[in-house]
């Protein structure tokens, strides 16, 4: 086993892992990975991905790569096919996770490094992380079938909910970044914690397929209707194609108490459900114990608990 710089390759070489890797998320996840993959394998031939290979053989048996982004590194995938005749693909993953934290870690300029490794279990390949220093936040990947769903709440008089459109992008990157000041998931990923940032994680869900392809029409705001200001966002993205993902639902703090998260939820799934979408999921930090009770009340439930890994250099 070899484990070599993954811009040595083409798309032709790691198509079948991308093939094996998409065929994987459809299984666990309900999720249709094509669309990344074909991302990564654009990259791949541009020679502009940074990350590495396993090679067995002569054959790409695992890969993970990264991005910079500015002085912070995100780990973006780790995947290893699970062959009969390959070594212990944990050991696998343990030396190119280890490779990939000492290139992020040795970088100049780059003072702290996340990763979400939503394919791997809790614990599976969180030894390297702890060796070198990173903080660890369990994170549940929750499910609901859509049949399930609850009717809306009562709204305060003052809330409306309406669709998600273009000019909110300033007004529901300024709700995320106070919504998220000082809470757990703003150690988990630092965009949070301004308001360019908050900006650029907007950005992210809206253009690009990292989290499936965003679905305006299942996406919506709360506003105060005598203010005219955002109190609440939801974003939904479609992930196959009757399979909904929340990319992002907060509220501001002083608006908690009026159901609108509960009422955001709400007109997320009637929208997928009329559009014949059969199930919706999303991601939460367990230590978000508010939220993680509202999806318990909305019928979700956990079906996979995974790690989140920050390091601050």
């Amino acid at each position: 086993m070899e484990i070599l710089d993954l811009r040595h390759f083409s798309s032709v070489d790691l198509r079948p892992l991308l093939d094996d890797e998409t065929s994987a998320w459809l299984r666990l996840l309900s999720w249709d990975y094509s669309g990344s993959a074909d991302m990564i394998l654009r990259y791949v031939d541009a020679k502009i991905l940074p990350g590495y290979a396993a090679i067995d053989r002569g054959k790409i048996s695992g890969y993970s790569f990264f991005v910079y982004e500015g002085s912070k590194g995100v780990i973006g995938d780790l995947y290893v096919a699970n062959g009969g005749r390959l070594p212990d693909p944990h050991q696998v993953e343990a030396q190119l996770l280890t490779h990939v934290i000492e290139t992020l870690q040795q970088s100049p300029g780059i003072h702290r490094v996340e990763a979400q490794l939503l394919m791997h279990e809790s614990g599976v390949v969180s030894q390297p992380f702890v060796e070198q220093g990173f903080q660890r936040y369990a994170r549940l990947f929750m499910v609901l079938p859509l049949a399930n769903t609850k009717a809306a709440p009562p709204l305060h008089a003052d809330i409306e909910i309406r669709p998600w459109s273009e000019q909110d992008y300033q007004p529901a990157a300024a709700v995320i970044n106070t919504a998220y000041r000082g809470h757990v998931d703003s150690e988990v990923n630092d965009q949070y914690r301004s308001l360019s940032g908050s900006l650029r994680f907007l950005n992210n869900i809206v253009r690009f397929p990292g989290c499936g392809t965003f679905d305006p029409e299942s996406s919506f705001v709360a506003v105060h209707k005598r203010a005219r200001t955002l109190t609440g966002v939801i974003l939904c993205s479609r992930v196959r194609h009757d399979v909904g993902h929340v990319t992002q639902v907060c509220v501001l703090p002083e608006y908690r108490s009026h159901r609108i998260g509960e009422s955001l939820m709400a007109a997320t799934m009637t929208s997928l459900l009329r559009r014949k979408f059969s199930l919706l999921s999303l991601t939460v930090t367990e230590a978000n114990a508010r939220a993680v009770g509202l999806y318990h009340r909305l019928g979700f439930e956990t079906k996979r608990v995974f790690d989140a890994f920050v390091w601050e250099g």
